[in-house]
């Protein structure tokens, strides 16, 4: 998009507000005590605190959330929503006014949901704020989605192990085929679509993206974003891009039988598609994908690799230790870890020490024990004999036996993986990972 556009109705966060922010808030109570002395300023600079406080701490998302007697504001934090403040009615009519006018929303309109967007302008760099309305018992809840350019990470930055880099890697290199992300969502797909693009990108590739909304503008990429309002949706935008000579499709989602079936086939036709789904582990990207509509046999040929992730958070440095395991951990630990190939190098599981948070944390952290998050994924790979058993339409089950059978680590033992190593812990992954995906037994 042109830059000189993106910067119209953009907010500038004052140098004031930006210096206090930084040297003032390092974590949650902090932030409330900067918000609760800009309660008495005007309606303008309480926001700004809000929002560069939000973005200061890596806050993903912002709630605003009208109550019986007050309203409440919360962040999320590592994927964790947690409370900040508590205030009264009247500043937030105020704030959500000044927010409605910022993101475009109607005024008078508040019986309806809305979504909109603005720009926030901080030290020469943009960052996106993608707002949502919807009324409520109280009033209108708000909740403002941060797209900050700094979470645009490449492939090296992902958390993968080698074994996975390297499938990546060589996956993303070839000419044609597509290559699906499932997950839910917030669980990190679109950032790993894009670290794929910039891992790829080169001037001597054309790469089209159709997305909605648009999350983070890349550099040398055509991106175009979805107008069902205006009649111009995931297929129809499909179908242009293809006659738009890429060598690169990046679809936001495949929702529907004409986009999936339009994608598969500039798959087979000497493109590199990657799309997203949303099922809960990889082996469910087929059945998904045929309760759609598809045939069976255009998945057979077009789908060359299979991901499912989620978002793991990683323990605190600072306060975290590592101790020698319980004998019930340890045996869960070895059970999960059974019969995973001598190649992934683990450590000797009888003198492991997996990592503890400590209990209230610490500054760094916010008090939670947990900073930063990495992401945790399960591939496979659509070879020549996944594909004849893909033709068979089998199930769930069945998809993920043999792929299993054919090397794939499943994302509990890829959580595993991140406990041995002392990133995470085995509370965190048993929070992440479905208690079903825990019940496997090589």
């Amino acid at each position: 998009m042109d830059e000189t556009k993106r910067l119209l109705g953009s907010v500038t966060i004052s140098p004031k507000i930006i210096e206090e922010v930084e040297t003032q808030v390092k974590d949650i109570g902090e932030f409330k005590k900067k918000i609760q002395e800009y309660f008495t300023q005007n309606v303008t600079e309480l926001l700004d605190v809000i929002l560069y406080g939000s973005i200061a701490l890596d806050v993903s998302d912002i709630h605003i959330e009208p109550q019986e007697d007050e309203a409440r504001l919360r962040i999320r934090l590592d994927g964790i929503l947690q409370d900040v403040i508590f205030f009264d009615h009247n500043i937030y009519h105020h704030l959500i006014s000044r927010l409605k006018l910022l993101s475009k929303l109607k005024l008078n309109i508040v019986d309806k949901p809305q979504d909109g967007r603005f720009t926030i302008e901080v030290k020469e760099s943009l960052i996106e704020i993608r707002t949502s309305s919807l009324p409520s018992e109280y009033g209108e809840s708000i909740v403002m989605r941060i797209l900050n350019p700094k979470s645009l990470i490449s492939l090296d930055d992902l958390g993968l192990r080698d074994d996975l880099y390297k499938v990546f890697q060589k996956e993303i290199e070839k000419p044609n085929g597509m290559i699906i992300v499932t997950g839910p969502t917030g669980s990190g797909k679109t950032t790993t679509l894009y670290a794929f693009l910039k891992k790829i990108q080169n001037p001597e590739i054309k790469i089209i993206t159709i997305e909605d909304p648009i999350e983070y503008h890349l550099k040398g990429v055509s991106q175009t974003q979805v107008a069902p309002e205006k009649g111009y949706d995931f297929s129809d935008g499909l179908r242009s891009i293809v006659r738009q000579d890429p060598d690169v499709i990046l679809v936001g989602e495949i929702r529907d039988l004409e986009t999936a079936k339009i994608a598969l086939q500039a798959a087979l036709t000497g493109h590199l598609v990657l799309s997203t789904l949303h099922t809960n582990d990889a082996a469910g990207t087929i059945p998904r994908l045929v309760d759609l509509g598809v045939d069976p046999s255009s998945i057979a040929s077009g789908l060359k690799m299979a991901v499912a992730q989620r978002l793991l958070r990683k323990v605190c440095k600072q306060c975290s230790t590592l101790v020698k395991p319980t004998a019930e951990e340890l045996a869960e630990i070895k059970r999960g870890l059974k019969g995973l190939p001598a190649s992934l190098k683990l450590p000797d599981l009888d003198e492991v020490k997996i990592a503890k948070v400590k209990e209230g944390g610490c500054q760094a952290c916010n008090f939670t024990g947990y900073k930063g998050r990495q992401g945790l994924y399960e591939a496979f790979l659509v070879d020549s004999q996944m594909e004849k058993f893909i033709l068979t339409n089998p199930p769930v089950s069945s998809i993920r036996e043999l792929a299993i059978k054919k090397g794939m680590i499943t994302m509990y033992q890829a959580g595993l993986i991140n406990v041995v190593s002392g990133k995470t812990t085995l509370e965190e992954v048993l929070r992440v990972v479905e208690e079903d995906e825990a019940q496997i037994v090589n």
